[in-house]
């Protein structure tokens, strides 16, 4: 009996402080954890809101529609770039660069050497396709939202050398905005894997998608890893068989990215690898006197509306991120307009290059 009072005793407050605990929450006097969720959102989505808008401000600081070229910085970058790059003789593979028997270095899995036998030997360019005379002008023609209702498409076409990313459509009403003339125009390995089924099916679609692009340069990057390799040579393939006046294909060499790697890095660029952006970009400053580019723009906003643009002129599809990072490369690009070396083109064109 009297361990049973001594029980009651002790589980009285317990039931007390229960039932008030239970009390107090049904009349909401203690909020539930759920209904503070909703209220975080609006604060989250406001201070991405705030960080890009803070990106976007930045950025425009060191940009200035009233541009000025600069030809002793322009000199002075080229020829680091050049010294540390040399784009001419080393941005495409050729059977110059690379003797019968050597070995080819992936760039991105430098364990893995590609002995270079008679058959691929027999295909690489005999020699470099850019002449040793430099372009007057160069336009780079990247893939970004902000080439929508631009009307940049003639000016475009009046550069002598017009440089396009990742096979992008030119038809379809995108002209007056981007242009048609090509003269290098690069292909991503996962865009022919995702369109064309690797060319292991049918392989004319993929050679009539490339007749907007003439004669053009097509640049693949064949030996950046492994397993590129198969498909850009099954590119090359399709192109002598089915291609008539169709684009001459040619490799990205994997010592030039690693050259041009290495340069950005030094320049303060801390990234995986260049996007294919970068890359073109560095190649036009090597062989042109100007260099123009349009569709280089990260951000969602425009600059001039702060209205919400889509990723590529022609979708919305991301880009890999986690790979590149568009906008601290563009700051570095941002840097050369400024100082005067590339004009970056913004808004809509006035039809007259400077």
């Amino acid at each position: 009996m009297h361990v049973m009072r001594t029980l009651m005793l002790w589980l009285l407050p317990v039931i007390f402080l229960c039932s008030f605990w239970i009390f107090l929450s049904n009349n909401n006097v203690i909020p539930h954890p759920s209904s503070r969720i909703p209220q975080k959102r609006p604060e989250t989505q406001s201070c991405k809101g705030c960080k890009d808008s803070v990106l976007i401000a930045k950025a425009l600081e060191n940009y200035s529609d009233k541009w000025k070229k600069h030809e002793a910085n322009l000199k002075r970058f080229r020829s680091l770039m050049s010294s540390k790059c040399h784009a001419v003789s080393k941005a495409v593979v050729t059977q110059n660069n690379t003797p019968l028997g050597s070995n080819v270095i992936y760039d991105g899995e430098r364990r893995k050497p590609l002995q270079v036998t008679q058959a691929l030997f027999n295909i690489l360019a005999k020699e470099q396709p850019f002449g040793n005379a430099t372009w007057e002008s160069c336009a780079v023609v990247g893939n970004g939202g902000i080439l929508a209702n631009s009307s940049c498409g003639e000016e475009i076409n009046s550069a002598q050398f017009v440089i396009r990313c990742n096979l992008p459509p030119l038809d379809k009403g995108y002209e007056k905005d981007v242009g048609k003339k090509t003269n290098l125009v690069t292909a991503n390995p996962s865009i022919l894997h995702e369109k064309y089924s690797g060319l292991m099916e049918r392989r004319r679609p993929f050679v009539e998608s490339l007749r907007p692009y003439g004669q053009a340069l097509l640049l693949l990057p064949a030996f950046s890893y492994s397993h590129n390799t198969p498909v850009s040579l099954r590119a090359f393939y399709t192109l002598e068989d089915f291609g008539s006046n169709s684009p001459l294909p040619v490799f990205l060499n994997p010592e030039y990215l690693r050259r041009l790697s290495k340069f950005w890095r030094e320049q303060g660029l801390n990234s995986v690898r260049p996007s294919t952006g970068l890359i073109v970009a560095s190649l036009a400053l090597e062989i042109c006197s100007n260099v123009h580019l349009y569709g280089f723009w990260p951000f969602s906003k425009h600059p001039y509306d702060s209205q919400p643009i889509t990723n590529h002129y022609y979708d919305d599809r991301e880009s890999k991120k986690n790979v590149h990072s568009m906008p601290t490369e563009f700051e570095h690009l941002l840097k050369l307009h400024k100082q005067g070396v590339i004009r970056i083109h913004l808004g809509e064109c006035q039809h007259t290059h400077s």
